[in-house]
């Protein structure tokens, strides 16, 4: 990682700047990035092909039920998606820390709050244009292979738009809160460790139960209200499972929690 230079006034540019190179200096961006895109791509062509070869074999209302939207981008991938964007978030900061670069931001930014909201800027704007990426290209390799059976939907469709959009999102939410633990904890294992936790096995483990606490406490995390509201063309209206209009709200809340528990972190704790 390199080290920032910078003047006590630097324009919020050269600090836009500061943190690109200081995210693209981390090894580990490049490659989370750039293989775990390819990775996505590849999942969701073979779960598309499976999906083919298994279609005339569907009985027919398995058929009507289908949603194409699932080989696009199914559970496990969306949570090696989340891993991977809050694996990067957590690096953000984490790495900083690990490699002493904290001090020298500081030093030459006494500002805080400046670098933290250049940060996230950052960080935000690249696991954005990386979800969008993934979402696109996960969606067209999947419905080309899947229109060979006439069981694949268009942009155009309802609900297929606000699903993208969805998956895109997934990337910079998980991010941001990756970087708020990541600021919170300072450890780069312990870290990753915590948000694979936060993000992925604990709202796996949930299913919608006969308590409504339990299922509206449920719905409080990003990957589940994805999973079971967000990332369906035709979301199931059922009191156990999370609305759409409530699913944004928690999409919204995450990623502002993150970044506003990393600029609390860092202005009132010494590196």
């Amino acid at each position: 990682m390199t080290a920032l230079t910078a003047t006590p006034h630097a324009r919020f540019r050269d600090l836009l700047a500061a943190e690109w190179i200081k995210l693209w200096s981390l090894r580990s961006t490049a490659w989370l990035l750039g293989v775990g895109t390819l990775v996505m791509i590849g999942l969701a062509a073979q779960k598309s092909i499976d999906t083919y070869n298994s279609w005339p074999t569907f009985p027919p209302r398995e058929k009507a039920m289908y949603n194409p939207m699932t080989d696009a981008l199914s559970g496990l991938t969306a949570a090696f998606l989340v891993m991977g964007a809050g694996s990067v978030g957590a690096l953000a900061i984490a790495g900083e820390y690990a490699s002493g670069l904290i001090r020298t931001t500081f030093a030459a930014v006494p500002a805080r709050h400046r670098v933290v909201v250049a940060k996230v800027c950052v960080v935000a704007g690249v696991m954005l244009a990386t979800g969008a990426v993934i979402a696109v290209a996960t969606f067209g390799v999947s419905q080309a292979i899947l229109s060979g059976r006439d069981a694949g939907v268009s942009i155009g469709d309802p609900g297929v738009l606000r699903a993208l959009t969805a998956n895109a999102l997934l990337a910079p939410v998980s991010a941001l809160v990756g970087m708020g633990i990541g600021a919170l904890l300072r450890h780069t294992a312990a870290t990753i460790v915590t948000v694979i936790a936060v993000l992925v096995v604990l709202p796996t483990a949930f299913k919608p139960t006969v308590h409504q606490w339990a299922n509206e406490l449920y719905a409080l995390f990003p990957f589940y209200v994805w999973r079971n509201c967000l990332s369906l063309t035709h979301p199931r209206v059922d009191p156990a499972l999370p609305t759409v209009t409530g699913s944004w709200i928690v999409f919204a809340l995450w990623p502002l929690a993150g970044a506003l528990l990393t600029l609390i972190v860092l202005y009132r704790r010494d590196v």
